[in-house]
């Protein structure tokens, strides 16, 4: 009897799930549309299967290729209106609002990317709020709107949604996204707008308050990754998930016990605050801390960067960071990334920066791609905690 109650249960559950493989890719999306290959790329498909527990598992196609852009970004595509207008974004962990280019939009930045028509959507109203965030780099300034939006098959309705019409800078001039898509707590979205998942549990088009990242790092992989809404797979990490309850309800805040290096605890010794963050590309820290960090690796300063030599990653030492009792270390093959060569020489860059956060809780350091890489992320909003796991490779 507790078998069948589980069957119907994991069958429920699972009518709800909805699951987005990322396509790993390195060609940049301006080459793909150049070639008039871009619609035929995101539209690719397969079977999946999907699990909320160690016990239950249910099949849901559902399909959205996302880009893993040399293991520093990874984003996707959505659509806004009626009929859809495609757009790119960054899934976005550290903040919560979705914004795009506007076709008013008088910056570079927007010229080199897709903008949205109002006019050309029949959904869409104008809300007339004005709208400006800043991120840890860039920032942007636009009006509030309301349409629906598509995360490949899901749609959200009456989302609210800033468009951008100015983006001052290069930060998105260079950017290989058109917009970000917010996926923090509603207390750090600005003016009040319910972020998209937010909507999504609202509209019960989830049936579990959750949602997984997988980031691929493995660069002989054509897959890059996977965003599920509304559960997790285990096939992408080993053992079981442990559990971190949310500090603070704005990023996704925990607690971290400390941070060794080489077996040796060198920072964080009393303890302090980590956001788990897909928007930030490196593991960031207080500066002089990082500072540290460089020389404890041996990494030295170049073109604005930190460097190794390749060669020299296996005699580097481990770093870990111990989270409610367990440490989830990271070889230095996992936190460097290629550069390239010099000199005959091949370089790797380190993948620690320093960034200044300061909040009420004091300095906080950001867990980004380079950690998500390694360890399987789980952000369930119904018990206000982050579930972590190793990645299999």
């Amino acid at each position: 009897m507790k078998q069948l109650i589980l069957l119907i249960l994991c069958v429920w559950l699972a009518s709800g799930l909805k699951r987005v493989p990322l396509k790993k890719h390195k060609s940049l999306r301006k080459t793909l549309r150049e070639h008039g290959q871009l619609s035929q790329f995101w539209k690719t498909h397969k079977l999946d299967m999907i699990q909320y527990t160690q016990d239950c598992s249910a099949i849901q196609e559902v399909n959205e290729p996302l880009l893993n852009y040399f293991d520093v970004e990874y984003f996707g595509q959505i659509s806004i209106g009626t009929p859809p207008q495609n757009f790119t974004v960054l899934f976005d962990t550290g903040s919560a609002n979705l914004w795009v280019p506007s076709v008013y939009c008088v910056s570079k930045a927007c010229a080199a990317h897709s903008r949205f028509h109002p006019i050309d959507s029949s959904t869409y109203s104008e809300v007339g709020t004005s709208f400006s965030i800043q991120y840890g780099t860039g920032s942007l300034t636009g009006l509030i709107g309301t349409d629906q939006v598509t995360v490949e098959g899901i749609t959200v309705a009456n989302q609210q949604f800033a468009e951008s019409v100015s983006e001052p800078g290069n930060t998105f001039l260079d950017a290989e996204f058109d917009g970000i898509l917010g996926l923090a707590y509603p207390s750090l979205a600005v003016d009040g707008v319910t972020p998209v998942f937010d909507n999504m549990m609202a509209q019960d088009l989830v049936d579990l308050p959750i949602f997984s990242v997988y980031m691929s790092r493995n660069a002989d992989s054509s897959v890059g990754g996977e965003l599920i809404f509304g559960g997790f797979d285990p096939s992408h990490f080993s053992g079981n998930l442990n559990w971190v309850p949310v500090t603070k309800q704005g990023y996704w805040q925990i607690q971290l016990d400390n941070i060794q290096v080489g077996g040796t605890v060198q920072f964080c010794a009393e303890g302090c605050q980590a956001i788990v963050d897909t928007g930030t590309s490196l593991i960031t820290g207080p500066s002089e801390h990082i500072k540290e960090m460089q020389k404890l690796i041996g990494a030295v300063p170049m073109d604005g960067e930190y460097a190794v030599e390749c060669n020299n990653l296996n005699v580097m030492p481990d770093v870990t960071f111990t989270i409610n009792g367990i440490p989830y270390t990271l070889t230095p093959e996992a936190y460097t990334l290629i550069m390239g060569n010099s000199d005959g020489m091949a370089l790797c860059s380190s993948g620690f920066q320093g960034l200044d956060m300061q909040t009420p809780s004091g300095p906080l350091w950001i867990l980004g791609d380079v950690f998500i890489g390694q360890y399987y992320s789980v952000f369930d909003r119904g018990n206000n905690r982050v579930g972590l796991a190793p990645v299999v490779p």
